[in-house]
């Protein structure tokens, strides 16, 4: 690394990821401090640094699937569905946390919730999952709002799935149509390749993100 960065000095490892600033972002809240919250912290930070990366492919795909570029599409949601995959399983992380810890901060943490996430619901709106009520419940935000606001009115993974099949030749406009394009697909894998594996990825995708919200939900009662 030798490219310049910030005046002068040479680009380092450190300066490039802003190592210095990213570790003085996990303020704890607990006093006396309580061992326990750095890792509550850590584990969901990271969340929302793996969904900033999530989103960011989520946008690159819908834009490949309009410009039919399946082969990268299909790619980025491998790298979506991988992601997903360490979420579900870094939440067990959580359980190392013996529950006295927890109750240490816990109530420093009200009446803030998880499911308050900003990225997680756009993550949703994005792959097709748009609520109103949710919505509405960040009009207080007026930063996640605008965010989410954007998410809830561009078209979604699903809704550039159905013009992707509706462009290959396959109905989508109802339900009907789509699940007979679903089993057109099913019976002829081979003609229908790079679509028959986006759905299987869409569907792994969905799969991964209702598992990591079960976890969630069953890690907090």
């Amino acid at each position: 690394m030798s490219t310049s960065y910030g005046g002068d000095a040479p680009l380092s490892y450190n300066k490039y990821l802003k190592v210095p600033e990213l570790i003085r972002l996990q303020q704890t809240l607990s006093e006396p401090e309580s061992h326990d919250e750095l890792l509550f912290i850590v584990i969901h930070q990271t969340y929302e640094l793996w969904f900033k990366q999530i989103l960011h492919e989520l946008d690159a795909c819908i834009g490949w699937m309009d410009e039919g570029r399946l082969f990268r599409a299909n790619h980025s949601l491998r790298g979506v569905n991988s992601i997903e995959r360490i979420l579900v399983t870094q939440i067990h992380i959580l359980e190392s946390m013996a529950p006295i810890g927890f109750l240490e901060f816990r109530d420093k943490l009200n009446p803030a919730s998880g499911f308050q996430s900003m990225q997680f619901r756009e993550l949703e709106f994005s792959s097709g999952a748009k609520d109103e009520k949710i919505l509405e419940s960040f009009r207080d935000d007026e930063f996640a709002y605008e965010r989410l606001k954007a998410r809830f009115d561009a078209p979604s993974l699903a809704d550039a799935f159905w013009s992707l099949l509706e462009r290959s030749g396959l109905a989508a406009a109802s339900y009907e149509d789509r699940v007979s394009s679903t089993v057109k697909m099913l019976a002829k894998p081979e003609r229908y390749a790079e679509l028959y594996n986006m759905q299987d990825l869409l569907i792994e995708h969905d799969e991964l993100v209702i598992a990591w919200r079960y976890n969630h939900i069953q890690m907090v009662e």
